[in-house]
């Protein structure tokens, strides 16, 4: 990691389809700007995120939860000497569309109205969702993620605008992506690219910052990881996946890939196997205190006391009315 005491765990558990975990502690860590297929739910438990998002910097403490709608593009860093400590879930559009249809009056595509939410009460829960999967409760993280959710979803949720039709330079913007996405391992240069397309690199460049909030060359490196993902979960070797979306070697990959994901790509990946593996066996008593051992090593400190008896989640399975859907 990048600095001393930094950690980070990036998972998926088999009984949350459509969801990856994240748990971490970060310091000196920056995030570059970067988007996600899913959406973001990062519930921080000490210091403090800043982050860059929608034109503006925002920063969630603790006790407060980060919200990113999927392919938004924001940053992260610490806003404190001491770094921050979190807990996320990521869960696909089809997951929080399925919640939202059951539980809210949302219409059309819900998401969050605003990226940062102080809510002590969720950040509680998905510490909780964590921990069952740790443990190998699917009935318990299941629940705990409708409630948290659908808890998001009525405090500050909505449906999403619908995409304006294109302007001529989000025409521009949008062939421009094509040839990327096809060209990923040899990209041309932004002066060919706007060349092929008919028009000017500086036109070219604002174009496609309008239409997906960064340049070609930081959205192409988003979109190369995003590949070296899904590389990756198949069983890809990391160093077959740096050269199959582009970068010169694996060190070149580690470098971005931690500095988007938050872990690196090999950690990634054990990850992965590990959840296939486990899928194959049950979980051993060692197993689970095993993970209540890491839990604790990662459980919001005097948690209990900052968020109050009244304010505090429940134990798995049993949300209070204050929080079901």
């Amino acid at each position: 990691m990048a600095g001393s005491g930094e950690r980070a765990r990036h998972w998926r558990y088999t009984e949350l389809p459509g969801v990856d975990l994240l748990r971490a502690r970060y310091i000196s860590k920056t995030f570059v700007r970067h988007t996600h297929e899913h959406f973001v739910i990062a519930a921080i438990a000490d210091g403090v995120d800043v982050f860059q998002h929608g034109g503006a910097e925002v920063s969630a403490g603790a006790g407060a939860l980060a919200l990113v709608n999927p392919d938004t593009p924001h940053t992260g860093r610490a806003g404190v000497p001491e770094g921050w400590r979190y807990a996320a879930v990521y869960p696909s559009p089809e997951v929080v569309a399925a919640i939202a249809a059951e539980t809210t009056s949302i219409r059309g595509t819900p998401g969050f109205a605003s990226p940062v939410l102080d809510d002590p009460y969720t950040v509680g829960l998905v510490h909780q969702i964590l921990r069952a999967a740790d443990e190998g409760n699917a009935l318990a993280a299941d629940t705990l993620l409708r409630v948290a959710v659908t808890r998001l979803l009525r405090l500050n949720g909505g449906s999403l605008p619908q995409r304006a039709v294109p302007t001529a330079g989000g025409r521009v913007a949008a062939r421009a992506r094509a040839v990327l996405e096809d060209r990923m391992v040899d990209p041309p240069t932004l002066e060919a690219l706007a060349g092929d397309l008919g028009t000017s690199p500086f036109a070219l460049l604002r174009a496609f910052r309008g239409a997906y909030g960064m340049p070609p060359h930081t959205w192409l490196t988003d979109a190369r990881v995003r590949r070296a993902r899904q590389l990756l979960d198949s069983g890809t070797a990391p160093a077959d996946a740096a050269v199959a979306v582009g970068f010169t070697d694996q060190p070149h990959l580690n470098r971005h890939f931690a500095r988007i994901v938050g872990v690196p790509p090999g950690a990634y990946q054990r990850e992965r196997k590990n959840v296939q593996d486990a899928g194959r066996r049950l979980l051993l008593p060692s197993d689970v205190c095993q993970n209540r051992s890491l839990q604790t090593t990662y459980a919001p400190e005097g948690e209990e006391k900052r968020l109050g008896a009244s304010r505090t989640p429940p134990s798995y399975g049993t949300p209070s009315e204050s929080g079901s859907p």
